[in-house]
Formats: C-alpha cells, sequence, structure tokens
C-alpha cells in the first residue's frame, strides 16, 4: 500500500479531506521576479513527464495547468464550468449530446489553430489500449467507449465523438452524467497537440520526447521553455493563447523542493512566493503570527493508503476493512496534519458537484478486531507481514509513522515502513511492488 502526495492528493482507503496550505510573502530574490512578472512557486516533487495522459501526481499537474487548457475550465470563483478553449456549448434535452462552439482564434503554442479534430485525436489517443492509461476508465461513460477501451471495438469512430467541422465537436454520452462538465477540467480530457505526440511517436507509447524542453506545444496561457532536471521547470507567457491580453504573469518557475522543511527556509529567505506545503510543526507558528503569511484554502481531495490486492493478506476484504476501521481519522487532523482538514469518511469529499456523501467508515477498533478474528488472524497473529510505502515527505512521515502504530494498539500487528523518492514510488505503484 502506499500514500499519495501531496496532503491533499485523492486517495482509495480514504483518511483525509485535503486542504492545500501554502506561504505568501515577498522578500529579496522574489522582489526582482515580481518587477519582472515572474512568479516562483515551490512545487514538491520532480515530475516524472508532463504527459496528461500518463502523470498522476499534483506536482504534474500544477505544471499541466499553466500548459493545456480544457474545453471547459473552472471559475476561481464559483467553481463552476466556464468557458475554455470552447466558447460556449449546447446539452440535448436527455442529457446525453454536448456540442462544444471552439473558438476561432484557439491556437497551439505554435501558430497552429486548435480544431475540433484535435479534440478527436486525443480522446482515441487517451482510451486507446495500447496507451494503457490510468485515465481511460473516466472515458467509459462516452457512447461506445467501455467496449473501445476493453479493445473490443476497433473502430474510433464509432466511439461517441465527432468533429462535426473545424470547430463543432459533438459527444455523445452512454447515459446523462450530470458533472460531465466538469469532468471536462480534469487535466486528461484537455485536448493535446496529437500533430507533435505522433512526430515524437509517442501516440501510443509513453516517456516519448514530445514533452521535453523544445518540442512541447501547448494550448493554455503558458509554453514550456526550459526544463532542468531536479532545478526548475520555466514556463512563459504563450503569445498564441486566445486571451493572452489577460494573462498578468510573464513566467512561472517551479522549484521541485521535496523537503517542506528546505521549501519552507526558502520561503523566509525570499526564494518562493509561493510554498507547496508547510511543515506540520510551523503551521501553529505562521498561525499565530499577527500579519500571517499563512493561507489555508479547501481543496477536494482525499488522503489514502492505496491498498496491493494482489497479495496475502491484502487480498482479504476482512482485513483491509479491519485495517480502515483502526484508523483514528480525529486524531489525525487534530494532531498531526493541523491544516483544518476534516476526516473522511467516504471515499467522494463533501462538496463534489453538491454531492453529500453518507458516511461510511468510522473509527471502531472493536469491529475490527472481530473482522481481523474472522479473516484467521486473532489479535494479529499469524498475520503475513505487511509494508507500508510512502514518497519522501516529513507530512507522510508523520502520518505513515501514526497508522500503524494505531494498528498495534488496537489489532496487536507490525507494519514495516520504507520510503522513496515520488518518481521511484511512482513506478512501485505502477508495477504493484
Amino acid at each position: 500500500m502506499g500514500a499519495m502526495s501531496p496532503l491533499s492528493m485523492r486517495v482509495i482507503v480514504v483518511f483525509l479531506t485535503g486542504v492545500m496550505v501554502g506561504c505568501t510573502r515577498s522578500a529579496r530574490p522574489v522582489d526582482e521576479a515580481a518587477r519582472e512578472g515572474i512568479l516562483l512557486i515551490g512545487n514538491g516533487a520532480e515530475p516524472p513527464d508532463l504527459d496528461p495522459h500518463v502523470v498522476t501526481g499534483v506536482p504534474e499537474f500544477h505544471i499541466i495547468d499553466s500548459l493545456f487548457e480544457g474545453l471547459v475550465e473552472e471559475s476561481p470563483v464559483t467553481r463552476g464550468p466556464e468557458p475554455g478553449l470552447a466558447e460556449r456549448w449546447t446539452i440535448s434535452p436527455d442529457g446525453t449530446t454536448y456540442r462544444f462552439f471552439i473558438r476561432k482564434d484557439a491556437k497551439w503554442s505554435d501558430g497552429r489553430p486548435i480544431t475540433a479534430q484535435d479534440v478527436v485525436q486525443t480522446y482515441e489517443r487517451v482510451m486507446n489500449p495500447l496507451l494503457a492509461s490510468e485515465y481511460a476508465y473516466l472515458f467509459a461513460i462516452l457512447q461506445n467507449g467501455p467496449a473501445y477501451i476493453a479493445g473490443e471495438l476497433k473502430e474510433f469512430k464509432e466511439v461517441g465523438v465527432e468533429a462535426v467541422d473545424d470547430h463543432l465537436l459533438e459527444i455523445r454520452l452512454e447515459h446523462p452524467v450530470p458533472y460531465f462538465l466538469s469532468l471536462l477540467t480534469y487535466t486528461c480530457w484537455r485536448p493535446l497537440p496529437v500533430h507533435t505526440i505522433t512526430a515524437f511517436e509517442g501516440l501510443r507509447r509513453r516517456g516519448s520526447a514530445w514533452t521535453r524542453e523544445g518540442n512541447l506545444v501547448s494550448s493554455g496561457a503558458f509554453q514550456l521553455t526550459e526544463w532542468r532536471q531536479d532545478r526548475v521547470v520555466v514556463v512563459e507567457k504563450n503569445p498564441h493563447y486566445w486571451d493572452a491580453a489577460n494573462v498578468s504573469l510573464n513566467a512561472i518557475h517551479f522549484f521541485p523542493v521535496a523537503s517542506q522543511d528546505t521549501e519552507e527556509r526558502m520561503f523566509r529567505s525570499g526564494q518562493l512566493h509561493l510554498t507547496n506545503e508547510v511543515p506540520l510543526a510551523k503551521i501553529d507558528t505562521y498561525r499565530a503570527m499577527v500579519d500571517t503569511p499563512l493561507r489555508i484554502e479547501p481543496q477536494l481531495g482525499t488522503y489514502y493508503f492505496r491498498f496491493n490486492v494482489t497479495r496475502p493478506p491484502l487480498d482479504e476484504a476482512k482485513v483491509r476493512r479491519a485495517l480502515s476501521l483502526s484508523i483514528d481519522r480525529q486524531a489525525i487532523v487534530e494532531k498531526i496534519s493541523r491544516g483544518g482538514q476534516a476526516p473522511a469518511g467516504s471515499f467522494a469529499p463533501p462538496g463534489a458537484g453538491g454531492f453529500k456523501p453518507i458516511e461510511q467508515v468510522k473509527y471502531n477498533p472493536a469491529m475490527a478486531r472481530q473482522l481481523l478474528a474472522e479473516a484467521g488472524y486473532p489479535d494479529g497473529a499469524g498475520l503475513p507481514a505487511i509494508e507500508l510505502l510512502y514518497n519522501t515527505s516529513e507530512g507522510h512521515r508523520l502520518i505513515a509513522e501514526a497508522v500503524p502504530q494505531m494498528w498495534k494498539r488496537e489489532l496487536g500487528i507490525d507494519v514495516t515502513l520504507y520510503n522513496q523518492e515520488w518518481k521511484v514510488y511512482l513506478d512501485s505503484m505502477i508495477n504493484l511492488d
């Protein structure tokens, strides 16, 4: 099992509703950058890639957000959908057919027009079984989507995505999906430059050079101009962006700083405008400041540990449920994270599209012990060894230490901890290692 990053990351056996904690202040290097219209951001781990169909982590999403725009974007004020590359759309009375009118002045950063056919080819790529994208399942809502994703349907033209003309895209769904417009804001739904991806032989292959500096063609407010591994990712204003006149920043510098303590020191010394996270031990200190730079902003997300169900004893549902029921989530948010997070009783966080989940998971150590005994491991006796993997982070380490202590106290089991750097950790998850 493994813990996702950062603290606001979505997850499977639920821990905490995500809250993004960051600092903002101006000093020394940040002053010069501000005069030049450059934003300096701490971005957590080094991104393994910038392919929206491949990456799964928040550090990558931050950068992708600056590079690619969706047909629909999320309003920063209402959190509801607003026009992006599509200037408007229509919805059929039965809620299954959407028509998106793509802006005629929308262009890729290489100056080439963005067309409805680009969107069709983007969706064909992410759904194609050969790419094996983890996000393919999100497209199963498209007409004939499940059959194409499974490889049973060979002709993509039979899937419910059609370029009526260069600027009119029609999407037909298997059934009404009330949250569909919000879903389009997610990175994997954003149109990609298939002409560039094809040139670098990345249409069916992960890890091609199309996302590298000098190659990547974007659709959003910024374009990639520099990527120095483990040092900085630089994006600069995209002159071909349809709304470039209203983009106030000239550039954003994303610094991969895995250590929260290092990042916080960089902030205090004026090397960053914005941190990705704040060391948990420093939150109360910043809170107590009269003119605090601390910002705590609600973010829909869930912190979880992921079970590897291909190996015993986690292939047994009663064992997994026992582990979940013996986690005191309230204690974690009060004594460890302390950033305003809420205990999560369900996978979907409350407030997602107006959804109000019924709490399903509660702290119940008595039931946990009963389930573990029913699984054949009374008081943890005979339970095969369990390892807990987390990516390198002080916040993750504290939670990863606290939870096994709860399991030891309530269930009598021992768990081995080990951590890995972000990119190695992602490989371990993908390979179920």
